[in-house]
């Protein structure tokens, strides 16, 4: 019987072990150092405030694995050796498989700050840095300010969580406006108020120099490139994630920053692939980033690798760009490409509009010559993926989203809605005459 080993039990390698289940009977084995069972990531934070358990985040009760026939393997992956098809563990144990499949996620960045590594620094990444937190920063007690590095989702992940203990934070983002590499102008202000508004001392093109230690080991201050000496008990890393891949830098697997990987998700070692946040593709697919840690995409990536090692190869291919995340209380979409000023090409315009009281906007990039629909930020209203996922695809122009954006929304009943304010202005800017559609469910559930 083939024997199918997987490196890691994330979203990623689950879904793969998952599928190549559901499509054949062969021998399926994960490995992994960080917890018994497979949990969702996404779903740490809410542990720490208090709306979970650790178990509540657990997709699977304890006895699928074993019914499911997935052997479950708690352990480090110290080398692998292609060569007789082997790895060997942190224990001295070694798996022999048939085929491979690399999962093995990210790891914060950390950029060798001084006291990088001192008691009471650390990232929010695994189940292990929610320990560390709850340890480190169990109330403001303990713990009576904290300082948090990056300004990227994780980073006010993080302040969220601490906040919701009461603790002191200041926040050092290096960028001059929060996440202004990735949001347009208007929409990184806005989250900069939101950000000040819950007493979160942030602090805009500021840059970490040191982190100081007491006399035990542990984190007692940082300093800034202002010259700003902050005193502090703990000291989260969160300026975003790389590729956890250092235990295969001596195995032949060609590795970029990632392990790089083709189309079909193969390396180049025969039988031996990669998936999630530590593949990287050989060329990039459309915008997208050879390297995408990205919650969804590994999901994604596991469901094709599974048809290719049961025979029915398949390459991936991700579709059109969204994503979703939470700035403290603002939902945030995005659909399609809508770049910051930094990326914006040529051919690209942005309309913004910005609820005059609330933290509601939306951001809609087009092409100024065809008109072409490219994508979409919203905050603080909920969209319907598939009816942009259509919209992308059929290649709309401006106008017509404009037109027909109720039947996107899907706020719920008896939400405010924005559209025909939205419309007004688009109009006003424009010099448009666009009518405000009624919503259609025929349309929804039909064809727009």
């Amino acid at each position: 019987m083939e024997h199918i080993v997987i490196i890691g039990n994330g979203i990623a390698g689950v879904t793969a072990a998952r599928h190549i289940r559901k499509n054949s009977d062969k021998k399926i084995t994960i490995v992994s150092a960080e917890t018994d069972y497979f949990f969702s990531r996404t779903a740490l934070m809410y542990v720490y405030m208090g709306h979970m358990k650790f178990e509540h985040t657990q997709p699977y009760e304890n006895w699928f694995w074993k019914k499911n026939r997935i052997d479950l393997v708690k352990g480090f992956v110290n080398e692998v050796k292609h060569e007789n098809k082997s790895l060997i563990l942190s224990d001295g144990k070694t798996i022999s498989y048939d085929k491979l499949i690399i999962a093995t996620g990210s790891k914060p960045n950390k950029f060798g700050w001084p006291g990088q590594d001192l008691d009471g620094v650390q990232g929010l990444y695994s189940k292990q840095d929610l320990d560390k937190l709850e340890a480190n920063a169990p109330n403001n007690k303990v713990c009576k300010h904290a300082v948090i590095v990056g300004g990227g989702l994780i980073g006010i992940e993080l302040a969220e969580m601490l906040r919701s203990r009461k603790i002191p934070v200041t926040f050092l983002v290096r960028e001059s406006s929060f996440w202004n590499g990735v949001l347009p102008k208007g929409e990184s202000e806005m989250i900069n108020e939101h950000i000040l508004e819950h007493h979160i001392d942030l602090r805009l093109a500021t840059n970490l120099v040191e982190i100081h230690s007491d006399e035990n080991g542990k984190v007692k201050s940082i300093t800034t490139d202002k010259g700003d000496t902050i005193a502090c008990d703990v000291v989260g890393l969160t300026a975003g994630v790389a590729p956890n891949i250092d235990f295969l830098k001596s195995s032949g697997i060609e590795l970029g920053r990632g392990v790089k990987v083709n189309r079909y998700l193969e390396t180049n070692i025969k039988d031996i692939f990669a998936i999630g946040d530590c593949a990287e593709q050989h060329e990039a697919i459309g915008n997208r980033r050879p390297i995408e840690a990205v919650w969804y995409t590994g999901r994604m990536m596991g469901e094709a690798l599974a048809q290719t090692i049961c025979g029915a190869k398949r390459e991936y291919n991700p579709g059109h760009w969204f994503n979703s995340a939470k700035f403290l209380d603002i939902e945030y979409q995005t659909y399609g490409w809508v770049f910051s000023e930094r990326g914006l090409k040529d051919n690209e315009q942005h309309f913004h509009w910005r609820h005059p009281k609330e933290y509601i906007s939306i951001t809609i990039s087009y092409d100024k010559i065809t008109r072409k629909f490219l994508g979409i930020n919203t905050f603080g209203i909920r969209m319907r993926h598939k009816i942009f996922d259509r919209w992308l695809t059929e290649e709309r122009n401006v106008e017509h989203i404009i037109a027909y954006l109720k039947d996107a929304n899907f706020d719920p009943e008896f939400y405010s809605q924005n559209e025909s304010q939205i419309v007004s202005k688009f109009n006003a800017e424009m010099g448009t005459n666009i009518k405000s559609k009624k919503k259609s469910w025929k349309r929804i559930f039909v064809k727009a």
